[in-house]
């Protein structure tokens, strides 16, 4: 089997992960703490192991495609927070969901998006190109777009030890080990193996993660079961508006038509295992939060199956209509590309 074959899989796999550490917490209890305990460890390996697959190394030359990431750009940190504010309005009045929505949401991809966007026809490597300078925008932005939301009760959460020692410890420290990995196999031709045989690591690792956090959780998720509903409402919504917004940015960028696929892939796609560790860090009270990204993740990953059918074939066909085919060709001095 192959990485692709492997990565077309993964929502059954993580499904299955999900299903079975649900069956085990509730027939054994008692596995809860030393699943919690566990889970920190395997949240580490699978950053390092995902940080990896992103091309930190290429960050300068990444940021010389300029209508391209601007229009990423506008799109993540500008449309997309706002499309979120709206949705933000029909969540229930509950804090930890409401929490776990909005971080989850706010935060571009920087993984499986590549592997979406290759498989729905989209510019895969302006996509990898992307990928850094998404992951340190989202990083600096995060905090910003909390505070923006929640006001007090974020600066609260923020003053937290365990967040900013889950922030060091879970996300810094990996990037900065990926990085040191990715220098030293850029040196020689023959160490890109390493990284490459990395990039089988985040698949197994995420389903681990969510099986620990299924088994620990089985009371988060009791609890919350009536609401999640209505949260994954919210999810499906999210994905078919995030795709309008892609097809809308891309054709007013004037972007060819793989450009604008990867748009739509980049707007649908979040970064839940990143954000993950930081709700967690919050303790026993943000349980719920941790439900929800996990459910989001799921939500989200059958959404790709829809968009990997739509997107090339109805959103951004091969060859578009007449007029704009022609738009197409005057802004590229009458090139169509």
């Amino acid at each position: 089997m192959t990485l692709q074959q492997f990565e077309r899989h993964q929502v059954w796999i993580y499904l299955a992960a999900i299903l079975l550490g649900l069956a085990l917490g509730t027939l054994v209890p008692g596995v809860a703490g030393a699943f919690e305990m566990l889970l920190w460890p395997v949240l580490g390996l699978l950053l390092f192991a995902t940080f990896t697959q992103v091309p930190l190394v290429h960050l300068p030359q990444a940021a010389r495609d300029r209508r391209f990431i601007g229009a990423m750009l506008a799109g993540n940190f500008v449309l997309v927070p706002l499309l979120v504010w709206a949705l933000y309005l029909f969540l229930p009045d509950n804090p930890a969901i409401q929490l776990g929505v909005l971080v989850v949401l706010l935060v571009p991809c920087t993984d499986w998006f590549i592997t979406f966007t290759h498989l729905g026809r989209g510019d895969a490597l302006r996509a990898a190109a992307a990928t850094p300078i998404l992951l340190f925008v989202q990083i600096a932005l995060l905090p910003v777009f909390l505070w923006l939301f929640l006001g007090d009760t974020f600066l609260e959460l923020l003053a937290a030890d365990r967040v900013a020692a889950a922030f060091v410890t879970l996300i810094l420290l990996p990037l900065a080990a990926a990085f040191v990995i990715e220098r030293w196999a850029e040196t020689r031709p023959g160490r890109q193996h390493v990284v490459g045989r990395l990039g089988w690591l985040p698949i197994p690792l995420l389903a681990l993660v969510v099986f620990l956090i299924a088994a620990s959780q089985v009371d988060a998720v009791r609890d919350a079961l009536p609401l999640l509903a209505q949260v994954a409402g919210i999810y499906v919504a999210y994905l078919v508006a995030a795709a309008l917004f892609g097809c809308t940015v891309g054709c007013v960028a004037g972007l060819p038509a793989p450009e604008r696929r990867t748009l739509i892939f980049s707007f649908g796609t979040r970064n839940s295992f990143v954000v993950l560790p930081l709700v967690l860090a919050l303790g026993p009270e943000s349980s719920t939060a941790a439900v929800v990204i996990v459910l989001q993740s799921l939500v989200e990953l059958l959404g790709m199956i829809a968009y990997l059918w739509i997107v090339p074939r109805y959103l951004v066909p091969e060859h578009p209509p007449i007029g704009e085919e022609r738009v197409m060709m005057d802004k590229t001095g009458g090139r169509h590309r």
